[in-house]
């Protein structure tokens, strides 16, 4: 009974630390929490122009086929950089209240799932607008974002623990998310490419997930075993050992902060 008195409790903390998440990063903004629609919509615009041409012959449908990818790399990086601070910006509620660390982590991926959501609006809009007729495969969407948001939680536990130890790592992240956009295959198509480099984004993680979103919404297919398998042992073999450098290093990040 405590327990579950507990989960509500950490629950309801959740909430109001996401709902201060939302407020705080749109506090300037007019448009608010419309900029989580147009974001996207904007991006595919952009990108549209810039490689439609190049890739109609090899690609359908191709800002669908960017706008599916970059809607959860989107997901992705806003869960993991966002993650990367939340111990150090929310310093001093760590020392003044008994809450758990964790707490604080799974409110920034959190907070980037209900980003996502609401990208889902525009989305939802581009596949009515190009035609794309949705098929029961969708349904496997919620499964596929679940193995994403493990992944990321994990990710964001291994990063939240180096950048207290160490803040180079905010800089050298993000140079690497760079690298990692460029092998997620996101705006070109992956199945052209050759050698090693094709052998590198087939198994980078989030080029599966992102593969595998495709597949359902835009093709009607049901990803096969084997991607399922990898999506499943990505998510939660790094949300396992996410957990397992937070847990080692729990007492020194209070002795650090």
């Amino acid at each position: 009974m405590r327990n579950k008195k507990k989960r509500r409790q950490y629950a309801f903390v959740i909430r109001q630390l996401t709902a201060r998440e939302m407020k705080r990063k749109y506090a300037r903004s007019y448009l608010g929490i419309l900029w989580s629609v147009l974001n996207p919509l904007l991006s595919m615009a952009v990108l549209s122009l810039i490689f439609s041409r190049m890739f109609q012959k090899s690609i359908d449908n191709f800002p669908i086929y960017y706008l599916t990818g970059y809607i959860l790399w989107q997901m992705f990086t806003g869960a993991t950089v966002s993650s990367m601070t939340a111990l150090t910006d929310n310093k001093q509620l760590l020392l003044k209240v008994k809450f758990p660390m964790e707490i604080f982590i799974v409110t920034r991926v959190y907070t980037a799932v209900i980003n996502l959501i609401y990208s889902m609006a525009a989305y939802a809009i581009m596949l009515a607008l190009f035609g794309v007729k949705l098929k029961g495969t969708v349904l496997w969407f919620p499964v596929i974002l679940a193995f994403l948001v493990l992944f990321s939680l994990g990710m964001s536990c291994i990063l939240a623990v180096g950048y207290v130890f160490f803040g180079d790592l905010k800089h050298l992240y993000t140079v690497a998310l760079t690298l990692w956009m460029y092998c997620s295959g996101i705006f070109y198509p992956a199945q052209q490419l050759e050698g090693f480099i094709r052998t590198v984004v087939f198994y980078n993680p989030i080029y599966v997930y992102i593969r595998c979103l495709r597949k359902t919404v835009m093709y009607g297919q049901i990803p096969a075993a084997g991607e399922f398998v990898q999506m499943a042992l990505w998510g939660g073999g790094i949300c396992l050992a996410g957990w397992l450098v937070f847990q080692k290093n729990r007492n020194r990040i209070m002795e650090r902060l």
